[in-house]
C-alpha cells in the first residue's frame, strides 16, 4: 500500500508535537530549548514532492540549546532520543543513511544555537552583519536559514536570528539590485550581435543567461532571496509577476532568430524597468527600449538603473565598490556559494574597503 505523500515541513511539525517534545521535555526537565525545520532539503523550501521521498527521506529536526546547556546535555540527549524514538512515524523511517552507505541514524540534531548560525554565516548575526559578510552570505544560504518553520521557541533567540536575516538592509539591497541590473546590461547587445554574425548558438545562451538574470533580478525586486538552480524557476512562479512575465521569458528561450528572442526580451525589460520604478528606491527612469547606439539592437541601457541606485546608496563605502554585487552574482560555483563553505568564500570577499 503506497503511503499519502505528507509534505516535509508537516510531517516535522507532526514529529515535533506527538514524538519528541515529549521526549525533550521529560529529559531535559524544563531547559529550555527552540525546535525547527530549517538547512538544507527542498522540504524547507516547500518545493518537496512525491520525488523527494526516494531517499534519505524522514521526520527531521534541528533541536538548539543554549551554550552552557548545549555542552553539558547534548551527548545524553541525543542518546536518549536514539533510543526513545521509534521506528517509523507517519509510515516514514525515523532512522536512514545519507550520504548512501554512512550508519543510519535519526535525524533530530542537537545545536549551540550561535554556533549553528556562525558556522554557516561566519558571523553571529546577534551582533548584526557588517556590509562586507552581507555580501558574503550566498542567497541559497539565507534561504535556507528563514525558511522552514520553528516549532518551538523556549531559547526566546531562534526568531530573532531568522528576523535578523529575513533581508538585506537597505543599502546592500540597492547594491544588490544595482549590481543585477548591471548583469543585464552588459550583455543586451550581444542576443543581436551574436545572431548578426551567424552565431545562432551563441545568442541563444545569452538569451537564456538574460532570462536567469532577470529571473534574479524580478526575485530581489520583491524581497525575495533567489534560490539556487534547481528551484529557481519554482520561486519565480509564485511571484505576482510571473504570469505576466512568463510568456515573455519562455518566448525568448523558445526564439529561432535573435530578432524573436529581442522581440519577447525587449517587453520583459520594459516591465522589469516598470518595477523598479513601483520600487521608489530612485526618481523614475525611462522604461522603453532604444537603440543601441547606431546598431539594430533593442536594449534597455539598463545601466541607467544601476546609476541610479549606486547614487542613493547612503554609506560612502558601499557606493564606492565596483558593481560586482554579492558573492553569488560574482561567482558561479557550487562549491562556493554552498552552505558550510565560509572559509571558501572568504576568498571572495567583496571589496577591501567595508569595514569587518
Amino acid at each position: 500500500m503506497t503511503r499519502r505523500f505528507l509534505p516535509g515541513l508537516e510531517l516535522a511539525e507532526l514529529f515535533h508535537r506527538e514524538v519528541v517534545a515529549p521526549i525533550l521535555d521529560t529529559a531535559l526537565h524544563g531547559v529550555a530549548y527552540s525546535a525547527a525545520l530549517i538547512g538544507y532539503g527542498s522540504e524547507v523550501q516547500g518545493f518537496d514532492t512525491v520525488r523527494s521521498t526516494d531517499h534519505a527521506w524522514g521526520p527531521r529536526l534541528e533541536v538548539f540549546l543554549a551554550g552552557e546547556d548545549f555542552r553539558a546535555r547534548a551527548q545524553h540527549l541525543d542518546a536518549e532520543l536514539d533510543r526513545r524514538l521509534p521506528e517509523e512515524f507517519r509510515g516514514c523511517p525515523v532512522r536512514f543513511s545519507f550520504p548512501d552507505g554512512a550508519p543510519a541514524r535519526h535525524w533530530v540534531h542537537i545545536n549551540h544555537l550561535q554556533a549553528f548560525f556562525s558556522e554557516q554565516l561566519g558571523a553571529d548575526p546577534a551582533h548584526g552583519l557588517s556590509m562586507r559578510e552581507w555580501l558574503m552570505i550566498p542567497t541559497q544560504l539565507l534561504r535556507e536559514l528563514t525558511g522552514g518553520a520553528v516549532f518551538h521557541d523556549g531559547l526566546g533567540l531562534l526568531e530573532t536570528y531568522r528576523a535578523a536575516l529575513a533581508w538585506y538592509p537597505d543599502d546592500v539591497w540597492r547594491h544588490v539590485l544595482a549590481c543585477q541590473w548591471m548583469r543585464l546590461s552588459q550583455e543586451e547587445p550581444f542576443v543581436g550581435r551574436c545572431g548578426e554574425v551567424g552565431d545562432d548558438l551563441g545568442s541563444a545562451v545569452v538569451a537564456a543567461r538574460q532570462v536567469r538574470d532577470l529571473m534574479k533580478l524580478c526575485l530581489l525586486m520583491h524581497r525575495v532571496y533567489p534560490p539556487y538552480s534547481k528551484w529557481l524557476g519554482s520561486a519565480f512562479a509564485a511571484l505576482p509577476c510571473a504570469a505576466e512575465l512568463t510568456p515573455l521569458l519562455a518566448g525568448a528561450l523558445a526564439g529561432r532568430s535573435w530578432q524573436e528572442r529581442e522581440q519577447y526580451l525587449s517587453p520583459a525589460y520594459e516591465l522589469a524597468a516598470g518595477m523598479h520604478n513601483s520600487l521608489g528606491l530612485t526618481e523614475p527612469l525611462d522604461v522603453k527600449v532604444r537603440h543601441f547606439h547606431t546598431r539594430p539592437f533593442l536594449v534597455l541601457d539598463a545601466h541607467r538603473f544601476t546609476d541610479a541606485l549606486i547614487a542613493s546608496i547612503g554609506d560612502p563605502a558601499l557606493r564606492a565598490l565596483p558593481p560586482v554585487g554579492a558573492i553569488d552574482q560574482y561567482v558561479d560555483s557550487t562549491d562556493v556559494t554552498d552552505r558550510n563553505h565560509t572559509d571558501r568564500r572568504i576568498r571572495y570577499i567583496a571589496g577591501p574597503g567595508l569595514s569587518a
